[in-house]
């Protein structure tokens, strides 16, 4: 008894199922072997790039250096003072919520030579730093206390008028630092 034959694409199909699941394994095994050369490599290439710019920054040709254009800085003049000492006026206000602080400050500024035109609560007891404030004209006279003091922020004044001032020319305000 003969057995009827397969038709002669039922032959063919099996082979090309069988190409196409391996060419999808092959695109997969591709992507991952990618993805794993990207992790491993990237890290170490980068590190390369990022000394290769330092150095390159570094290294910048003399050159270069000459032919760059000068950069001019507008810079206010440095504040002098005018005012002596005895009569620069100085209001303190505590700003860190410790009670007692403005008088302490207040003392400390009467040794330096500084009169104080009062003391009192700043609006806000949150500031993180001493600052020093200056009515208009008396900038010099700011730096010059800030430097006594040992602070660094000054500024003109910033929320206060100058009648809140009580006859002072610059305020003190205490904070956390």
């Amino acid at each position: 008894m003969d057995a009827p034959l397969t038709a002669p694409d039922a032959l063919i199909r099996p082979w090309r199922t069988a190409t196409i699941v391996a060419s999808l394994v092959a695109a997969v095994e591709l992507v991952l072997l990618l993805g794993a050369g990207v992790v491993l490599l990237g890290k170490p290439l980068s590190h390369a790039l990022r000394h290769q710019a330092a150095a390159a920054a570094a290294a910048t040709p003399a050159k270069t250096v000459a032919k760059a254009k000068p950069v001019v800085v507008h810079r206010t003049p440095p504040a002098v003072p005018h005012v002596a000492r005895a009569h620069t006026g100085v209001l303190v206000l505590n700003g860190n919520g410790h009670s007692g602080a403005a008088a302490s400050e207040a003392a400390r500024l009467h040794s330096l030579g500084y009169p104080v035109a009062g003391t009192g609560n700043a609006p806000r007891t949150d500031y993180a730093t001493t600052s020093v404030m200056y009515r208009p004209g008396f900038r010099g006279e700011a730096i010059r206390l800030a430097r006594d003091l040992g602070v660094h922020a000054v500024g003109p004044l910033d929320g206060l008028t100058t009648a809140r001032l009580d006859g002072g020319k610059l305020v003190v305000i205490l904070g956390a630092a």
